[in-house]
């Protein structure tokens, strides 16, 4: 059944993302998170107040049963958003609390390794990301809810991997040295802007969902698609170079503070 042009507007709760909510939070609360700095605590909110609003109401209808581009807004924010709030927003020692019943084989201790590494934690999003924008997986999502919530687990759990190397504050597993955060970011970006070209320099629609789509502010579905290609292009850019920016900065700070330490004693 075909929905109606302005059926977009409607704010549907949708249980299986509320109960997806109600866990993490709860897990975050019964942990002790509210135990971290403030600030760890509000990107935390923020991250589960953002993913409401991104899996819900008008974004997700638009993406669910109109636009490509919406649906492309709606990856952006769980890759490129979300990710890393909850990194941000969750202290060393939940993580490691987290990390520390796998580190007990040998077995744990290497894929928490390789899962936590920059080269395989970027391909696994690279893969994660490339994958699921292939017009066969993607149409699949759109076809199949259950695959859609599928599509979006692997592409936040893959980002949440990606942003490890420079926003995990876990000391089992810990984030890479400023200087190589900063070379790491000049790659992060790559992955999305090798989907984002595929999309905006095809010739034809690649996804037939938003070809039978109802049409929205007289956007052609090529036109939608190309659109999509070209958000995904942007952030992709600016986005980590605004994280390259916080880690510039982070470093000259920390090495000024260890030029102002006296000489012979500790930092910390």
């Amino acid at each position: 059944m075909t929905p109606p042009p302005d059926a977009w507007r409607r704010w549907d709760l949708h249980p299986s993302v509320l109960i997806g909510l109600a866990l993490l939070g709860g897990l975050y609360v019964f942990w002790g998170g509210f135990r971290a700095p403030r600030r760890k605590v509000a990107a935390f909110a923020t991250a589960i107040v953002v993913l409401f609003v991104c899996l819900n109401g008008p974004l997700h209808n638009l993406s669910d049963r109109y636009l490509f581009s919406a649906h492309m807004v709606q990856h952006l924010v769980l890759t490129l958003v979300v990710a890393p709030l909850l990194l941000a927003g969750t202290p060393g020692w939940m993580l490691d609390r987290l990390i520390e019943p796998l580190r007990r084989w040998r077995l744990g201790r290497t894929v928490v390794r390789a899962l936590t590494r920059p080269v395989p934690a970027l391909t696994l999003y690279a893969v994660a990301l490339i994958t699921w924008h292939l017009p066969g997986p993607y149409n699949a999502a759109l076809e199949i809810h259950g695959w859609h919530i599928v599509e979006h687990l692997v592409l936040l759990a893959t980002a949440v991997l990606a942003w490890w190397p420079v926003a995990s504050a876990s000391t089992l597993a810990p984030r890479l040295h400023y200087g190589a955060q900063i070379l790491y970011l000049f790659a992060f970006g790559v992955p999305m802007t090798v989907v984002a070209s595929m999309i905006t320099g095809a010739e034809r629609v690649l996804y037939p969902f938003y070809a039978a789509a109802p049409r929205l502010w007289d956007l052609t579905p090529l036109a939608d698609q190309r659109l999509g290609g070209v958000i995904m292009w942007v952030p992709a850019a600016l986005i980590p170079l605004a994280a390259f920016t916080v880690v510039f900065f982070r470093w000259v700070a920390a090495e000024a503070d260890e030029d102002a330490a006296p000489v012979g004693k500790p930092l910390l």
